[in-house]
């Protein structure tokens, strides 16, 4: 895998959480894409961010899944990117992704309980986080 242009930045940790989730059921949904451009353009964590890292970072996230332990080598990357405060945060998003498309598979909601267990996030947290993003994605 090539290096990445610059290291990993706490808000590539975000995208390549989301993108990870997207990716896990190996389709990545219009939908899900589009929440993602959504979250980066809105979200103030992203305010200074060069939304053309998303596609560096998708590469990344599609290369690591490529490899043997490349999901463990992309939380190790996260983990060291990341600053514990945004752990949740990490969560919400990939929730929230998870949730745009209405349909989770068991491939998602496997990566969503691997983000929650490498991310170290509370199970009543985690119970939170995801209801409050069901509510924000729901239809009648």
């Amino acid at each position: 895998m090539p290096p990445l242009p610059h290291p990993m930045s706490p808000q590539d940790s975000l995208v390549a959480v989301m993108i990870a989730v997207s990716a896990a059921d190996q389709s990545i949904r219009t939908a899900e894409l589009v929440a993602i451009q959504t979250l980066v353009n809105h979200l103030p964590i992203f305010a200074e961010y060069d939304s053309d890292r998303i596609r560096v970072m998708a590469q990344t996230v599609f290369e690591l899944f490529e490899e043997d332990d490349g999901l463990d080598a992309l939380f190790g990357l996260v983990r060291d990117s990341l600053p514990e405060v945004l752990h949740e945060t990490a969560y919400a998003l990939a929730c929230d992704v998870a949730a745009a498309d209405g349909l989770l598979a068991q491939p998602e909601l496997r990566m969503l309980e691997e983000i929650r267990h490498e991310l170290g996030i509370d199970r009543l947290h985690a119970a939170a986080i995801e209801r409050g993003a069901r509510a924000r994605h729901m239809t009648v």
